[in-house]
């Protein structure tokens, strides 16, 4: 039986942190998958009346926050609101439904373990005799350990057929990769305090069914990450995915699109000798094969040429040339030729926006995290050199057409220099990660230069690229 029907008795009455949704809007046949969504228009509803109750509270920072669209026991639709973490350092706004657990009381265990953790800070840094620092810094690092499992014991999460797991034990149960589970035996500190988890777990406890849910951003973006005002965004996977698929359990929920598998579209040949082929990779496409789906350029080329490998690799929804090496001796020298950056790459993009300057090179370091991918973000102390340079080729009504110049070549680079704050500041149309979503990505490769792996001879492939017909800007 639902958790919500057990506890139908408590949402006779409208709850307070329910606000009241008045509309016709149909409900949606299966609850969101949070992980690759469009918001359900009841969503953009409600998102749009706590966009107004926020736009009033003048906050400081930026945040996530997330709606979710309930149903209480007579069938009326309202909606709950969270935020991601503290709000301006507090976790008792009375808009938004509580924490799942609350370690922000001052005389609470939590509060008085960091008292003490700052006093032994402070003793340390007046300290000078070496054993007693030692001493100090075992006492502290045992104390935060302490604290840490003691906190990850607090929470427990509830899923929609009334069940409840320790955090611990729900981290632990989804990694089954060994890798990760050497590397984080343990969550990452704010697991469970994400918008999608307070927002489940505070419906299932008052009774009331959820219906669809989305996330936005509000305010200034992070310097790590892009994020933009007004955007809707997917749940965090690294923190959230794990309790998320523990606490949807007994929802009715829209599929994977991700595991839904895609169209096999066909490559086209740019250019063929007995070494090596040049072919165009179409947006959708797989450079290798994924996780759920095998069917990609690096097949394609097998069942073509037998024994061919790929050289290198374009992101899925990246079109243009990629090359192909059809005996071992022609890959280990075209990879050869990418290590040593002697071949030439250019791409074409269109970026949301007006880039101030007509060129310019961004340098600004990658990381991914393994917990959190396909997503990069920007890391000076972690993250791996990455080095783009740029010239705007035109504009047009709030796009520009720009050349992008990688002299590296880290995962989702030209996406996240385009749409950092730091970088061009203007993500590239239809970017579904960094900027909106659209019909495709709007990036080409479409220029690239390399030595023939037999006669050395400089070699020079070009590409148009694919939509010109779609947005009317022309190459100067």
């Amino acid at each position: 039986m639902a958790l919500w029907t057990s506890f139908a008795i408590f949402a006779a009455v409208m709850t307070t942190r329910m606000h009241p949704l008045d509309t016709d809007l149909q409900k949606p046949e299966r609850f969101t998958y949070p992980f690759y969504y469009d918001p359900h228009p009841l969503s953009v509803l409600a998102a749009e009346e706590t966009m107004r109750e926020i736009a009033a509270m003048r906050l400081t920072e930026g945040k996530m926050f997330g709606v979710l669209v309930v149903e209480d026991a007579t069938g009326r639709l309202g909606f709950l609101v969270a935020y991601s973490g503290l709000l301006e350092g507090r976790n008792d706004w009375p808009y938004f439904v509580p924490p799942v657990f609350d370690a922000q009381q001052p005389d609470g265990h939590f509060k008085q373990t960091e008292r003490e953790i700052s006093t032994l800070n402070e003793a340390l840094r007046t300290e000078t005799e070496p054993a007693q620092v030692e001493k100090l810094k075992a006492q502290r690092k045992q104390l935060s350990e302490d604290l840490q499992l003691w906190l990850f014991d607090q929470y427990r999460f509830l899923n929609a057929k009334g069940e409840t797991r320790r955090l611990i034990d729900v981290w632990q149960d989804y990694h089954c990769s060994a890798r990760i589970k050497r590397k984080f035996p343990l969550p990452p500190g704010g697991t469970g305090d994400c918008c999608a988890p307070k927002l489940l777990q505070y419906a299932y406890r008052e009774g009331l069914k959820p219906v669809c849910m989305a996330e936005f951003w509000w305010g200034a973006s992070p310097k790590s990450e892009v994020r933009h005002h007004g955007q809707f965004y997917p749940a965090c996977r690294g923190k959230c995915k794990p309790v998320l698929t523990w606490m949807l359990q007994g929802l009715d929920i829209d599929p994977n699109p991700e595991e839904a598998g895609f169209p096999h579209l066909k490559v086209e040949v740019v250019y063929e000798d007995e070494a090596m082929a040049v072919l165009h990779k179409p947006t959708g496409l797989l450079s290798i094969p994924g996780r759920a789906e095998d069917y990609s350029v690096a097949t394609i080329a097998e069942q073509r040429w037998p024994g061919s490998l790929l050289v290198h690799r374009l992101d899925m929804w990246t079109s243009g040339l990629i090359v192909v090496a059809k005996t071992r001796e022609a890959h280990a020298s075209l990879q050869a030729q990418f290590v040593r950056r002697t071949v030439s790459k250019r791409y074409v993009a269109i970026v949301e926006g007006t880039v101030k300057e007509a060129k310019g090179r961004i340098e600004l370091p990658l990381y991914s995290d393994p917990l959190n991918r396909p997503r990069q973000s920007v890391d000076y102390e972690r993250g791996k050199s990455a080095v783009t340079e740029y010239e705007v080729l035109n504009s047009h009504d709030g796009l520009t057409l720009v050349a992008l110049y990688p002299h590296t070549g880290r995962t989702h680079q030209l996406r996240v220099h385009c749409a950092h704050t730091d970088g061009l500041g203007c993500p590239i149309l239809g970017d579904e990660l960094y900027g909106l979503k659209r019909e495709r990505l709007y990036l080409h490769s479409d220029r690239l230069s390399l030595d023939h792996p037999v006669t050395g001879e400089r070699m020079h492939f070009e590409l148009p690229y694919p939509f010109s017909n779609l947005v009317p800007l022309i190459i100067k």
